[in-house]
């Protein structure tokens, strides 16, 4: 991205650079409100507005006030003790080995559950779902249609897809019918708690042993941790053996 000023306040100049860091360090809300170009208007607006205050804040020599001269020796402090912190764990590397040693070593609890991928149409009473499944049956109306017509779950806006699901994720009586389903397959009516159900699977996917490829990522952010861990706990041991003597516990 080339550079570009925007504004100029005194000597200071803003520019797209300025403009961006300041849409980063918003949350995801107000960065979707001001990610446009009425919003960077008024993010610019607020930019030098804040150069306006500093430039007052230096003619009334405030940054020479002891409060200010205060505050600002703690924050010194808590910068340096994290930049001290993020220098210990910032050379911390993984190598393909001991990525690939600890997945062989840990296999198990990398496993997939079984999932299934399933489309429902959720009615208040039986005699609805008997009346829908007829129609379906006959081939009056097809399954999605019936979903986004009659359904009252909200995936009926997606003809009653639910995607793909665990066990253990759905409530144990649509579950229980739903992993014993044949693929392409439409049971019902089944009673749950939200009322009756049509259930239609659109495919079952084995569980099993991942690939290492599959949990790469996962097994990367573990090893990380553990290390991390481990850095830490063992810089924090040095530590207390060479300053130990500075630290005074009040009863």
């Amino acid at each position: 991205m080339e550079r570009k000023i925007l504004a100029t306040v005194g000597e200071k100049e803003i520019t797209n650079y300025d403009l961006e860091s300041a849409l980063q360090s918003l949350d995801p809300y107000q960065a979707m409100h001001f990610n446009t170009e009425e919003g960077k208007k008024q993010l610019l607006e607020d930019l030098v507005n804040q150069e306006l205050f500093y430039i007052e804040a230096r003619e009334n020599n405030l940054h020479n006030n002891d409060d200010f001269k205060s505050e600002m020796k703690k924050v010194e402090e808590n910068m340096l003790k994290q930049y001290a912190i993020n220098k210990v764990l910032s050379n911390i590397t993984l190598t393909e080995e001991e990525k690939t040693a600890f997945f062989e070593a840990n296999k198990s609890k990398f496993n997939k559950s079984e999932t299934a991928s399933a489309k429902h149409i959720l009615v208040e009473t039986e005699d609805k779902a008997n009346e829908l499944l007829n129609k379906i049956n006959a081939g009056e109306v097809s399954f999605e249609d019936a979903a986004a017509e009659h359904s009252t779950c909200p995936s009926k806006d997606a003809g009653g897809n639910l995607g793909s699901f665990p066990r253990g994720q759905m409530v144990p009586e649509f579950e229980e019918e739903v992993f014993n389903m044949q693929k392409g397959e439409v049971r019902g009516p089944v009673q749950t708690q939200f009322g009756y159900h049509l259930i239609k699977l659109e495919d079952i996917q084995p569980g099993g042993e991942s690939k290492y490829e599959e949990v790469q990522n996962e097994i990367e952010r573990t090893l990380m941790y553990q290390k991390q861990s481990e850095i830490y706990s063992n810089k924090l041991n040095d530590l207390k053996s060479k300053y130990g003597t500075n630290v005074k516990y009040n009863d």
